[in-house]
């Protein structure tokens, strides 16, 4: 499937929720992918880009950026705390605030080099224990201590456990979004991220839908 397929598919789905068609931002996932293949997608116009690990990211996107402009780096993978200038030197967005640690370690650093990435906090909807994320009966209290931080918060971001309807964690991250008065949702992956724009999804997470199957190393 091609880029322009999903960029319709995105489009699409937004005009049936009844939202603007340009109110959804598709992040192009390129996590372990070929230096090729995130060409051709940056050849074909787009600049918005997802990685999971800080220290691939390090090693790919500096060279892209010396040839193509306006690149939008999001990282969307965990963040550990002795990784955060790095990561804030390089992404523009960071989609996976989870604990008070971090938090603490970015509003530091971000006092300190007088700037900081929009910043979404991982919410654990479906409360696995293998998994990253803020749960959600503690998610009010932990937005409320990043905005004590001054932290400037974007909004909330999930992965729905893979057994499960998405559907209803997109509705529980919602949800808990609308009562904190955050309007980003970061949810949506290739197999749902129509159900995640009906669900008011703002930024969708597509990597092996346009890229095909990722490639180890």
């Amino acid at each position: 499937m091609s880029l322009d397929d999903i960029t319709a598919r995105i489009r699409a789905a937004a005009k049936n929720a009844d939202r603007p068609v340009d109110s959804v931002t598709l992040i192009a996932v390129s996590k372990v992918q070929p230096d090729a293949r995130v060409a051709a997608v940056l050849d074909a116009g787009h600049r918005c880009f997802g990685e999971n690990r800080v220290q691939e990211a390090a090693g790919k996107w500096p060279g892209f950026r010396e040839i193509y402009k306006g690149i939008d780096l999001h990282l969307i993978g965990p963040l550990q705390s002795n990784k955060v200038r790095q990561a804030m030197e390089l992404f523009q967005s960071i989609h996976s605030v989870d604990r008070p640690k971090l938090a603490r370690a970015i509003a530091r650093v971000a006092q300190e080099e007088g700037h900081c990435p929009d910043l979404f906090i991982q919410v654990n909807t479906g409360e696995e224990d293998q998994k990253a994320g803020v749960l959600p009966a503690d998610t009010d209290s932990f937005i409320a201590e990043c905005r004590d931080l001054d932290l400037p918060l974007k909004g909330l971001m999930c992965i729905p456990p893979v057994d499960e309807e998405p559907s209803l964690h997109f509705a529980l991250l919602a949800k808990i979004a609308a009562r904190n008065g955050l309007s980003g949702l970061s949810m949506g992956m290739s197999s749902d991220f129509e159900s995640a724009i009906a669900h008011g999804a703002t930024h969708v997470r597509v990597g092996s839908a346009i890229f095909g199957a990722r490639q180890a190393g």
